[in-house]
């Protein structure tokens, strides 16, 4: 019987051309992973795209290799053919004629004439024959890319890869490693049983980003002596640390930090420290000369400093002063059912949501409704 690597890579033998994709969320190891599987499958001669939910790209990544070349849509997912039986009439000349929103052919024949009954049309095959999803607890995180195409996803093999415990399994091959810090570190022994001279400096680098990441630079509580001695490999490959460490955290500008001086000013808890939360209005963008993508690295450090939190709020103002808010969820706790109740977008580690009240009452309303939400879910 094949272990589930050699599945893995037998169904890669079969394919030409190869999707990658990942959570809407754009989690660092899971961007960081498909940049790496991405230039492993290229060395073996395969097709290959990566396509992701647009508006959430995470360009604290953009110094690492392919990162430019991700796409936030299809193209070209299923052509339309239209097709002539020229078994009784051949054909001299073929044009087309674009207007407006209308292109018309024109066939002209050699002898006789086309009737109606000669044309047909139909679609083609998917354009990909499989898929590889990263970092992805269900196939619905995978947001827009997927409700657009969910036939796509139910008619291409899958194979799922991840290392989080609320991963549904939902692929033909699943390889959830729960020992893992990450899914870098899966694919690293993935890539190493398969081929260790293919990792490359920029697959090790892609590699030691997302194990970096996940672990808030190797300050999260999981980290296991096989991880670090991946990490040790990686480096010795050529893996760029000091690239990345500069790109992930010596990068922050100093209106993030004031940003993060606000937000610990005003940080509140409950729920036996299991619930932390603050707020910022638009004043505090405008003062720190930053915006709403700045919150994500707010969040990372608060996940760092409060390792007992196991949900995370921070209520905003947004530009048109509306009350914004999001929440990140840690230790399997989902974000979407800690918000029910509120329209919550997102996925199950971070949900986003509009709250039609001022600042304060918004603050107010909301908390109360989460702690209400973890009492139900018994944390």
């Amino acid at each position: 019987m094949l272990t589930q690597e050699q599945q893995i890579f037998e169904q890669i033998k079969k394919a030409r051309n190869i999707l990658i994709t990942f959570s809407a969320e754009w989690s660092s190891d899971a961007v960081s992973s498909a940049l790496a599987f991405s230039q492993f499958l290229k060395k073996l001669g395969k097709q290959v795209d990566i396509v992701a939910e647009e508006n959430k790209k995470n360009d604290s990544l953009s110094f690492l290799e392919g990162f430019s070349d991700i796409k936030n849509r299809f193209k070209n997912l299923k052509n339309f053919i239209i097709s002539l039986d020229t078994r009784n009439t051949k054909i001299e000349k073929i044009k087309y004629h674009k207007e407006d929103d209308k292109i018309d052919f024109i066939i002209s024949p050699k002898d006789g004439n086309f009737s109606h009954e000669d044309i047909s049309s139909s679609l083609s095959k998917f354009r990909y024959d499989l898929i590889i999803c990263i970092g992805t607890p269900d196939i619905e995180s995978i947001g827009k890319i997927y409700e657009g195409d969910n036939e796509f996803f139910y008619k291409i093999p899958i194979i799922n890869i991840d290392n989080h415990a609320e991963n549904e399994e939902y692929g033909q091959i699943n390889l959830v490693d729960l020992t893992a810090v990450s899914s870098s570190e899966i694919l690293f022994n993935i890539f190493s049983n398969y081929s260790r001279d293919s990792i490359d400096e920029n697959i090790a680098t892609a590699l030691l980003t997302g194990i970096t990441a996940e672990t808030k630079s190797f300050k999260t509580q999981n980290i296991t002596p096989d991880s670090l001695s991946t990490v040790a490999q990686l480096i010795s490959m050529g893996a760029d640390r000091d690239l990345i460490v500069n790109n992930l955290y010596r990068s922050r500008s100093i209106g993030v930090l004031k940003l993060w001086g606000r937000v610990l000013a005003r940080l509140n808890n409950n729920h036996g420290g299991k619930l932390v939360w603050s707020t910022l209005s638009h004043l505090d963008f405008h003062k720190t000369d930053t915006n709403e993508k700045d919150l994500t690295e707010v969040v990372d450090e608060l996940i760092i400093s409060i390792p007992e939190a196991r949900i995370i709020v921070l209520i905003y103002e947004n530009k048109n002063k509306e009350t914004d808010a999001i929440l990140y969820s840690t230790k399997g706790v989902n974000a979407l059912q800690a918000s029910k109740g509120f329209n919550p977008s997102g996925t199950k580690n971070l949900a986003k949501l509009s709250i039609n009240k001022p600042i304060s009452e918004a603050e107010k309303h909301l908390i109360e409704k989460i702690k209400e939400n973890l009492t139900r879910l018994s944390i």
